[in-house]
């Protein structure tokens, strides 16, 4: 039956011609505002844009799935996941992965307490200006750059992993770790919801936007690791590429990151 109907996809027949194949697409579930989890249900600016992406493939029902950025990537290492959402372009790093055409451009920042940064260059230089420090990572994110990883291998600085935004931001609030390295609309995303909460003022430092790193593309990182598990991909990976083209041509992207922040 899967034979059949990947011919009558092949020759262009609707897809009220043949059965429609159901796909499972993994999203990050603590990366708020991008990709979170929320009543069990992907929320946040890529489940937005790929949903409406996903709405055009008819030939296609595809659930999206919320879990831990490390389950993402392993599921895609051991090709038990067709593709997850939103690798940045890691090809030494993460060679099981194939990416698509790039969704949004991230801006990589570190915050840090004013205490860490007192005495240190303004505006600082990433990494150079922030040996000594330990810096806070999103466990399975690999961020922050060649010289940082060389400078925490040769011990000049130090990385702490935890596994979401908040925890991150939450030990450098209480003073466990020097600094966060991160998304920037996603950190102060989160630093608004835990002033919400109500946890801020309880914090007993500032903190302060120390540099800007860098700028990193996201995507949809499909595994090559699946063995034939998956008969319909090359198939169901031609069509996004052109819709997220259409999407930021038209400016639909756009209105949907603006109709998500606002609420």
């Amino acid at each position: 039956m899967k034979a059949l109907l990947l011919l009558l996809l092949a020759l262009g027949f609707p897809a009220s011609a043949a059965e429609i194949i159901e796909v499972s697409i993994y999203a990050d579930e603590s990366y708020p505002p991008y990709s979170y989890k929320e009543n069990g249900e992907a929320r946040g600016l890529y489940p937005a844009i790929f949903s409406k992406a996903f709405e055009r493939m008819q030939a296609y029902k595809v659930h999206i799935k919320p879990v831990s950025w490390k389950r993402g990537l392993m599921l895609m290492e051991t090709g038990q996941g067709l593709a997850l959402f939103p690798p940045y372009n890691r090809p030494l790093e993460r060679p099981y992965l194939t990416i698509s055409e790039p969704v949004l451009v991230e801006q990589v920042v570190a915050f840090c307490s004013e205490n860490s940064m007192k005495g240190r260059k303004h505006p600082a230089v990433w990494p150079d200006d922030f040996h000594g420090l330990k810096v806070g990572v999103n466990a399975g994110f690999n961020i922050g750059g060649d010289k940082y990883k060389k400078a925490v291998k040769d011990g000049k600085m130090y990385e702490d992993q935890a596994p979401s935004n908040r925890s991150n931001i939450l030990k450098l609030l209480l003073g466990r770790i020097d600094c966060y390295v991160n998304d920037r609309l996603s950190i102060l995303w989160e630093i608004e919801r835990i002033k919400a909460d109500g946890v801020y003022a309880d914090s007993r430092q500032a903190i302060v936007e120390a540099a800007v790193i860098n700028q990193e593309q996201a995507y949809l990182g499909y595994t090559n690791r699946d063995n034939g598990r998956y008969p319909y991909k090359v198939d169901f990976m031609r069509a996004p590429n052109q819709i997220l083209i259409d999407m930021k041509k038209s400016g639909e992207i756009q209105k949907i990151v603006e109709e998500v922040l606002s609420k």
